[in-house]
């Protein structure tokens, strides 16, 4: 069955991290009264149950009946983020071992049991987390369970498969980061802006790595993260939370428990000044890239980083496309990245130059429209704009039992409590002109930024 591969913004996206980029404006709503949004999403979640089992797998349910489909989502705490020099990359390596056989169902099973039941499957990985994604009618889900459990219990490390995949695996990369200009731009602005934090290791792993994975690396890799007390489990659709935990009981309380995972510990020190970095490719334009250093999912300030994030970056009136792209006329695209995650990441501005155009001005002019969002703020128009089409990605979310899967599975992953996700529209609600203003001039500070171009060359 073809799983398309899902790129490192797409993943940030799934997440729920604010990816934003130009889209078409759209003319501003009132804000929603402030206790309207929570009224209404307690109302939508008031059926939602939880439990956790005794090998410490947490398993939670949102019922909703109104078409027999069913979105499972397996959340593992596990991404780059726990890697090391030596195994980089493997998290990523095991979102493709998992579909490679087990006990039960063989090589190639996976997908064609769930294909034959009408059901289709994915998966991502990300510095923080890989989570597992399974969409199949109602009537299929002690079949998927039996899945679920048999690659989790039993899963197949034939010397054979791991070769093929870490052959598939490298070619991931030379797709994506070799022979993509972006891609490996943002690579070596992730390895810079950290110097401490696993964070700089990138999510599909370092070329030497990939080649030079171990079968003793892979065992104890799985067996430490791949346990059910490191995982959440996610199911919204057309089921019965009881019959729910009694499959999960039958099926998944037998995978024994793990010792926990070693923690990561390690905290990027205070970045000391501008760091710079210039990558040489045959390439038809330049780019230009600066990251500052961001927020954690977790901090009180999430919501204004995301908001402000739209008011820069979102649709052809914001901020940076009036600047960059309508005015100066020195970029033909700007996006923002905001991901957040356990620990605080990068906040990102990514600039497609046109043939020839030239990079210093682009520079200066993102520059200086950062700095005059940090000392004179954003208008109320802006603000207004930001809260309404935050709110609006928010409610299409919980439109779909794929959608409630990923909020809840984020929520109760990087939040501590899938609860935080009722109170999402309150957050928002909250936000303000002095404390978006605030926290762009506590981010947008010139010796916490990494900047990066990419000049292009004649030859590869």
């Amino acid at each position: 069955m073809f799983r398309p591969p899902l790129s490192w913004l797409a993943c940030l996206a799934l997440l729920g991290a604010p990816t934003v980029q130009a889209q078409p404006a759209q003319a501003p709503r009132p804000p929603a009264k402030s206790a309207a949004p929570s009224s209404a999403v307690a109302k939508l979640g008031a059926g939602i149950q939880t439990r956790t089992l005794k090998n410490g797998l947490t398993v939670i349910v949102w019922p909703d009946h109104d078409l027999p489909n069913v979105a499972l989502n397996n959340w593992f705490r596990v991404g780059s983020r726990n890697e090391r020099p030596g195994i980089t990359g493997l998290s990523h390596f095991f979102e493709h071992m998992m579909f490679n056989g087990a006990k039960k169902y063989g090589p190639g099973e996976f997908d064609r049991v769930m294909e034959a039941n009408g059901g289709a499957n994915n998966a991502f990985t990300s510095e923080d987390v890989t989570v597992y994604l399974d969409w199949f009618p109602a009537s299929a889900l002690p079949l998927i369970f039996d899945l679920e459990a048999d690659r989790l219990q039993s899963l197949a490390f034939d010397p054979k498969v791991i070769e093929s995949e870490r052959g598939v695996v490298y070619s991931e990369r030379r797709s994506g980061v070799d022979n993509d200009n972006s891609g490996a731009l943002m690579e070596q602005m992730q390895a810079t802006a950290f110097v401490a934090h696993p964070y700089q290791i990138p999510v599909i792993g370092w070329p030497s790595d990939i080649e030079s994975w171990r079968m003793e690396d892979l065992q104890r890799y799985f067996k430490t993260y791949y346990a059910p007390n490191n995982a959440t489990l996610v199911i919204a659709g057309d089921v019965a939370p009881a019959r729910v935990f009694e499959l999960a009981e039958a099926t998944l309380g037998a995978i024994p428990s793990q010792p926990a995972p070693e923690p990561v510990r390690t905290k990027e020190p205070e970045q000391q000044g501008e760091r710079r970095i210039t990558v040489k490719k045959l390439a038809q334009s330049p780019l230009l890239q600066v990251a500052y250093h961001g927020l954690a999912a977790n901090d009180p300030q999430a919501e204004t980083l995301e908001l402000l994030g739209l008011i820069l970056t979102y649709g052809d009136s914001s901020r940076l496309h009036r600047k960059l792209v309508e005015d100066a006329r020195v970029a033909i695209r700007v996006r923002g990245s905001f991901p957040m995650g356990f620990d605080p990441s990068l906040a990102w501005f990514l600039v497609d130059l046109p043939p020839g155009g030239d990079l210093a001005r682009a520079e200066a002019l993102l520059t200086e429209e950062l700095a005059r969002v940090a000392k004179d703020g954003v208008t109320d128009a802006e603000l207004r704009k930001a809260r309404n089409s935050a709110l609006a990605t928010f409610w299409r979310k919980l439109e779909t039992n794929d959608g409630r899967a990923r909020e809840l599975g984020a929520a109760a992953t990087f939040r501590g409590d899938w609860r935080a996700l009722l109170d999402a529209p309150t957050r928002y609600e909250k936000v303000t002109r002095d404390g978006v203003r605030a926290l762009a001039a506590r981010l947008f500070n010139s010796d916490h930024r990494t900047v990066g171009w990419l000049v292009p060359t004649t030859t590869p």
